[in-house]
C-alpha cells in the first residue's frame, strides 16, 4: 500500500494500515502461544488437535525429552532444539539436527505398541569420530550410518519384546529398521526401506 499525503483518501488509508498492523501484531502474538498452548494440551486433546507427543531418555545421559513435537503438519522449532541436545553425540557432545521423519517413525511405532513407558535411546546423532571409533569396534557399524545425518536412533522400550518393536516398524514401512537382539535394541531411521 503507498501513502500519498495529498490524497483525499490519505486517511482512510492510513487507517487501513493501522488496522493491517494490528492484525499482524495479533497473528504474531498467536502464532508464538502455539507452542505454549501445545505444551499444555492435555493427552485427550491431543489427539483431537492434531498433536503429537514424544517420549524417550538417553540411556547414556539420563536427558529426558518428553513432549509435543508436532502439531498438525508444524513441527515445533522449540521441541527440536531440546531434541537436539537429548539426542546429542554425548561422547562430543555435538549437536546436529534431528530429522524430523525419524521422530515421526518412532512415535507411529510407539502408538502402535500401545505402551505408555518412554523410550530408552542408546543413540541418536553420531558425529563422523565416533562413527569410524565404534566402527572400528563393531561390525555393526556402518560407514555412512544415517546416525551422522541425524536420520537414525538406536532404542528400546522397557517392559516390551524388542523383537515385536522390530516387527511393528517393519509393518510400518517408513525406513530403515535394524535388530540387534544381543545388544536389545532396534534401529530406526528415515532412510529407504530396508531390513537386516
Amino acid at each position: 500500500m503507498i501513502f500519498n499525503r495529498n490524497s483525499s483518501n490519505a486517511g482512510l488509508t492510513r487507517r487501513a494500515f493501522i488496522g493491517f498492523g494490528a492484525l499482524v501484531a495479533g497473528g504474531a502474538a498467536v502464532a508464538s502461544a502455539v507452542p505454549a498452548s501445545a505444551a499444555m494440551l492435555s493427552q485427550k486433546d491431543e489427539a483431537f488437535s492434531g498433536a503429537r507427543r514424544i517420549s524417550f531418555r538417553n540411556s547414556h545421559t539420563g536427558e529426558i525429552f518428553s513432549g509435543v513435537y508436532r502439531v498438525g503438519d508444524k513441527y515445533l522449532p522449540d521441541a527440536f532444539d531440546r531434541i537436539n541436545v537429548v539426542l546429542r553425540d554425548f561422547r562430543s557432545n555435538e549437536l546436529f539436527p534431528i530429522d524430523p521423519r525419524v521422530i515421526d517413525i518412532i512415535y507411529n511405532v510407539h502408538q502402535m505398541t500401545r505402551q505408555s513407558e518412554p523410550y530408552e535411546v542408546l543413540s541418536g546423532y553420531r558425529c563422523p569420530k565416533t562413527n569410524k571409533s565404534l566402527r572400528s569396534q563393531s561390525e555393526g557399524v556402518a560407514k555412512n550410518s544415517l546416525h551422522m545425518t541425524g536420520q537414525a536412533i538406536d532404542l528400546r522400550l522397557p517392559g516390551f519384546e524388542t523383537k515385536e518393536i522390530r516387527n511393528l516398524a517393519i509393518a510400518l514401512k517408513a525406513g530403515g529398521v535394524g535388530y540387534y537382539s544381543k545388544s536389545n535394541f532396534v534401529h530406526m531411521d528415515s532412510g529407504d526401506v530396508r531390513t537386516w
